[in-house]
């Protein structure tokens, strides 16, 4: 284990475009992989930053590649390809960024626009954010009603959409039914009348059940949600929007958004079996993409998030502020103690430090009491340039860290026969500024100590989320 004091920016070679499409059967390997880690690690992120002459505004908005590291007896494999969405497609053939994104929104009549609020097919499907699995389909998800399918072994997808969500907008972070297998998540229906909506999708389902409605005036921006085993958990941060002025604004999707502190943070409690919400539980204002966990002990309600101060680490992350080196706010990772007998909330610090891109042993921990959350933390430069981990119950923070290596979201895989929480490895890509390509790191998840590496022949753009499919 490493922890440096660098305080290097991230390369502009984190931001830069990849289009170099490979398949390598087997990866230089430094270190020894665990005999019983098999499978695939699936990541996709944002990679094309330009369309001709136009260039994307927001590092969210980059068009998404698939990357795939295969672990199988001891060697690993890479493949990648870009994510032939319907957004993709139409880049390429029309030489122009075709569909709104994030941040960036081509010039489009007050026609165009309003037909983005209410019709599925103005959607952009860059699924640049998270990829999941749905029964036998992989899907990539982003932030709007359409998931992209697409092959695990060929990561080639057809433009097909295995649903459409219940609203215009929705997460890339869905939760699992434990009974069902279904998978659960959270859509925004914009409207005269807004509400979210919480729906069901089955393993072999092409249409979403809708299991709860709560209506809502100004819906807030929610990048993620949480999840016990009786309540979903809405945190609505004081970013909010007007429904019209999304269709008649003419200014991209996020901008349209405004920070009301004032409103401060509040939290809706939905149960699961009846779709009856209750309300009432607000704090001080603050803002975040994600939740960490989630669960129920003795009349209270835990949520576990990462958090910031307020929306302007949105502003932290466009795209020319981040390759000038501007280090955006580092996030908290703090428990918000909701009380059900008289809608208190409590917040504290889980730790010392900032903590961001989080990850648990979800099936062993997720909507149930847990110890241990992985992700990426920030260095004296103010930038996320580590691996950490924490330990929820004694507030103490381990890290690994290597000068001139920004690492990314560390995937958490649990041994086979483990028989506790951190029993398992960390898999995270990383990007190797001074090699200038991108290597998969293998950590033992216990005490970061790095078990294995294997380097990739290109660099990998600095990305969000994946998931790890055993063999």
């Amino acid at each position: 284990m490493s922890v440096t004091t660098a305080t290097a920016s991230p390369p502009a070679l984190g931001f830069a475009t990849l289009e170099r499409e490979i398949s390598v059967s087997e990866l230089p390997l430094a270190g020894e992989l665990p005999p019983w880690l098999a499978g695939s690690l699936l990541r996709t992120g944002p990679a094309k930053f330009e369309v001709g002459e136009q260039r994307m505004r927001h590092w969210f908005d980059g068009l998404a590649m698939l990357h795939r590291f295969t672990i199988d007896d001891g060697r690993v494999s890479y493949g990648n390809r870009a994510l032939e969405s319907r957004a993709y497609r139409a880049a390429r053939e029309q030489g122009r960024i075709a569909y709104a994104e994030f941040a960036t929104d081509p010039c489009r009549s007050l026609f165009r626009r309003v037909q983005t609020m209410f019709t599925a097919s103005a959607f952009t499907d860059n699924g640049a954010v998270n990829v999941g699995r749905l029964g036998d389909r992989f899907i990539a998800m982003t932030e709007t009603r359409l998931p992209v399918q697409f092959d695990a072994s060929t990561l080639q997808a057809g433009g097909v959409h295995p649903y459409r969500a219940p609203g215009q907008l929705s997460t890339a972070h869905p939760h699992l039914d434990r009974d069902s297998g279904a998978m659960l998540n959270y859509a925004a229906k914009l409207g005269p009348r807004s509400s979210y909506r919480f729906f069901a999708v089955g393993p072999q389902d092409t249409r979403p059940r809708v299991l709860a409605s709560v209506p809502v005036s100004r819906p807030a921006y929610m990048h993620s949600f949480g999840l016990t085993e009786r309540w979903f958990v809405l945190a609505e941060f004081p970013h909010v929007v007007n429904p019209l002025e999304l269709a008649l604004s003419g200014r991209p999707y996020i901008e349209n958004y405004r920070w009301k502190p004032e409103r401060g943070t509040r939290f809706t409690l939905v149960d699961r079996a009846t779709g009856q919400s209750v309300d009432g539980f607000e704090t001080e204002a603050c803002f975040g993409f994600h939740h960490i966990n989630s669960f129920e002990r003795d009349g209270e309600v835990v949520v576990d998030l990462c958090t910031y101060p307020d929306a302007g680490i949105i502003e932290d992350l466009y795209l020319d502020r981040l390759r000038a080196g501007k280090p955006p706010t580092m996030p908290s990772a703090t428990r918000f103690v909701l009380g059900l007998d008289n809608c208190s909330v409590n917040a504290q610090p889980l730790c010392q430090g900032g903590l961001e891109l989080p990850r648990i042993n979800y099936r062993a921990g997720n909507e149930r009491a847990y110890r241990y959350v992985w992700g990426n933390g920030g260095g004296p430069g103010g930038w996320l340039d580590r691996i950490v981990k924490v330990d929820t119950d004694a507030g103490e923070t381990h890290a690994w860290s290597q000068p001139g290596c920004w690492p990314g979201e560390p995937v958490f895989v649990a041994r086979p026969d483990a028989e506790v929480e951190d029993d398992g490895v960390l898999l995270s890509v990383v990007l190797n500024a001074e090699a200038g390509n991108s290597f998969l790191l293998v950590l033992d998840a216990a005490d970061l100590q790095e078990l294995a590496r294997a380097e990739a022949p290109h660099h990998i753009p600095l990305g969000f989320h994946g998931q790890f499919d055993r063999a």
